[in-house]
C-alpha cells in the first residue's frame, strides 16, 4: 500500500505542475496517460503465459506478502531416467516431484504409458522465476498434474489452479494458507480452483466477492485431480497389493466399460 501511495502522489505531482504552468486548467488521468508520467508498465500477469501445450501447470504458493501463482513446467527427452530438477526448489518440493514421478511410474499401464518410458527418457521439471527460492509440499498435485499432462500430451485445462500435498498412495493432502491462494488466483483473472477435500473448511475465509465469482472442486486422491485437471475419469480402484497399476479387465468386468483416463 506504501508504494501505491507513492505512485498516486507521482501523478498528483504531475497534474499540479501542468495546472501552475498553465497548460492544463483540469486534468483527467486515464489507463493510456499512466505510463506517460510513472514510466514504462513494470509489471505483467503471469496468466500472460496461457497453458498452450501439455506439461504445463498452474499451482499456487503462500508468501510472506501474500498468495501468488505459479507455472510448474515438465519435458521429457531422450536419456537414461534422470530425473532433473529446477529453478531454486528446496527439499520438500523436490520430494513432491519424486513421489509424484514414482506414483506414475508404479501404475504405467493405467496410464497406457510406453512401457519402461522411464528408462528411456530423462525428464526436467522447472520451476520459473528461478532467482526466488521455492519450498513446500503445496505444489505436489501441479508437479504431479503437469507430469500426466507431458507423459500423455493431454493439456491442461487453462483457466484452473491448484494446491495441496500428495502421497504415494495417491491421497491429496490438506495444506496451509487457503485464502491467500485463493486471492491470488482470483486476483490472477483465474476462474476454478482445485483444492484439497479437507480444506472445505478453510473457504468460509473467502470474501463472499470473491468466491461468488470462481469454482472449486475439492479433491480426495489423484483420481478426482486427474477428473477435474483433465477432465478425465477413471473408474478404476488402486491396487492394496502394492504391485502398483490398475486391473483393467477386472475393472471392465465390474464397470462394463472402461474409459481412457490418461
Amino acid at each position: 500500500m506504501r508504494n501505491l501511495e507513492r505512485e498516486i502522489a507521482a501523478l498528483c505531482r504531475s497534474v499540479a505542475k501542468d495546472v501552475a504552468s498553465g497548460k492544463e486548467d483540469a486534468v483527467t488521468i486515464s489507463g493510456d496517460a499512466i505510463s506517460d508520467v510513472l514510466g514504462p508498465r513494470k509489471y505483467y500477469s503471469d496468466l500472460a503465459e496461457r497453458i498452450d501445450e501439455p506439461g504445463i501447470a498452474t499451482g499456487l504458493a503462500w508468501t510472506p506478502m501474500g498468495g501468488d501463482i505459479l507455472f510448474i513446467e515438465a519435458n521429457k527427452m531422450p536419456g537414461k531416467g534422470n530425473l532433473v530438477l529446477t529453478g531454486q526448489l528446496g527439499d520438500v518440493m523436490k520430494e513432491s516431484a519424486r513421489a509424484a514421478l514414482s506414483y506414475i511410474r508404479a501404475r504405467t499401464e493405467a496410464f497406457e504409458l510406453e512401457e519402461n518410458f522411464y528408462d528411456k527418457y530423462d525428464i526436467h521439471i522447472h520451476v520459473p522465476a528461478g532467482a526466488i527460492p521455492k519450498d513446500g509440499p503445496s505444489a505436489g498435485v501441479t508437479i504431479f498434474t503437469a507430469l500426466v499432462s507431458l507423459l500423455t500430451s493431454r493439456r491442461v485445462n487453462n483457466d484452473l489452479a491448484m494446491t495441496g500435498e500428495i502421497t504415494l498412495r495417491g491421497k491429496v493432502l490438506p495444506v496451509g494458507g487457503i485464502k491467500e491462494k485463493v486471492l491470488a488466483a482470483h486476483r490472477s483473472g483465474i476462474k476454478k480452483v482445485i483444492l484439497p477435500f479437507k480444506n472445505q473448511a478453510d473457504l468460509a475465509e473467502i470474501p463472499d466477492t470473491v468466491s461468488n465469482e470462481m469454482t472449486f472442486e475439492f479433491a480426495k486422491d489423484m483420481r478426482d485431480l486427474m477428473r477435474f485437471a483433465l477432465n478425465l475419469e477413471l473408474p478404476l480402484d488402486v491396487p492394496a497389493d502394492g504391485e502398483g497399476g490398475w486391473d483393467k479387465e477386472k475393472v471392465m468386468e465390474t464397470s462394463g466399460s472402461f474409459q481412457e483416463e490418461v
